[in-house]
């Protein structure tokens, strides 16, 4: 029977070092991988670049990481309602590469089917266009993007099994489902993990084939980025 369970987070992240770059799963705070990057914090890991749609809130998610400056570069599709990566952005402390949110969505899925780019219209005629090949499709104008790279991918799930089979929970799924396979390495931190054949097939989002190393995470806050309510009538 595959077993890629793993102990502890620190177990899942070893050989993650300085300078690599880490696909992170999640949508503002919605999926985010807490307890991973609560540890790469704790080790101190710097230079990294994190591609992920934004970076979290200053004081939660990925903004712990800009707060000990241990990103070097940010590949996201937003600045979001993170103020220091908005300040670090502007006085040109990080590197940020702005990339449209499907774009950047489908760059990770090219990498995880292993296709290494494709064309697409979004962009074209924009800075993001900018040093691209450039192709006509049915009248229409394409620029090739090239799909990520990176050494580790760390997503969350709300379940799984010990064979690394994977179940998301509502709008968790995010970019969590097309991160997993697309690195050298994926780690899947889930809610509650169980035994290989537990889950029923059906309903499994990704297959245990895309994921290398899975622990139960400890606790999770899912914090709320922006809680909105208003007055009973």
């Amino acid at each position: 029977m595959i077993n890629k369970k793993v102990n502890s987070v620190e177990e899942a992240l070893q050989g993650i070092e300085d300078h690599m770059t880490i696909m992170l799963g999640g949508f503002g705070l919605c999926g985010i991988p807490e307890n991973s990057i609560s540890e790469l914090v704790k080790k101190g890991t710097s230079g990294l670049t994190c591609i992920s749609n934004n970076a979290g809130v200053d004081d939660f998610g990925l903004g712990l990481l800009l707060q000990k400056r241990q990103i070097k570069k940010m590949i996201s599709s937003y600045v979001g309602e993170n103020a220091e990566f908005e300040r670090q952005m502007l006085s040109g402390e990080l590197d940020v590469e702005l990339t449209p949110q499907g774009t950047l969505a489908e760059k990770c899925r090219a990498a995880q089917a292993g296709i290494p780019a494709f064309f697409t219209p979004a962009g074209y005629g924009t800075e993001v266009a900018e040093g691209k090949e450039v192709r006509e499709f049915n009248g229409k104008m394409h620029i090739m993007e090239l799909a990520y790279q990176a050494d580790f991918s760390i997503v969350k799930a709300w379940k799984g099994d010990e064979a690394g089979n994977l179940i998301f929970k509502g709008t968790a799924r995010n970019f969590n489902p097309c991160m997993a396979g697309a690195a050298k390495i994926t780690i899947a931190e889930v809610e509650e993990l169980v035994p290989a054949g537990t889950l029923d097939p059906n309903q499994i989002h990704i297959p245990g084939i895309m994921v290398q190393r899975i622990f139960q995470g400890e606790q999770f806050e899912k914090r709320i980025e922006q809680r909105t309510t208003r007055k009973r009538d």
